[in-house]
């Protein structure tokens, strides 16, 4: 899977605008980029983001610690790489 600019985009955008000690939920990037049929969207959103860990851009997070890597089931969190 290639990175969606909008999507990366937007994550980006995302954590850069919650600062380094916040994160934000893949949900919240679905809803603005796709308002109507967020949830369909959801993995394409997770797994965007799961890219950007790869290139070193963000940090995904589950319950307050660093993931890696999919699948991971659950809810995560996005926030910028310290």
């Amino acid at each position: 899977m290639s990175v969606k600019p909008d999507i990366a985009k937007a994550i980006l955008q995302s954590a850069a605008e919650r600062g380094a000690l916040k994160t934000t939920c893949p949900s919240e990037i679905a809803r603005a980029l796709f308002p109507s049929e967020w949830r369909s969207h959801m993995d394409e959103v997770r797994g965007v983001a799961f890219q950007l860990q790869e290139k070193g851009q963000v940090v995904i997070t589950q319950k307050g610690m660093p993931v890696t890597g999919e699948p991971v089931k659950g809810p995560i969190r996005i926030g910028l790489k310290l």
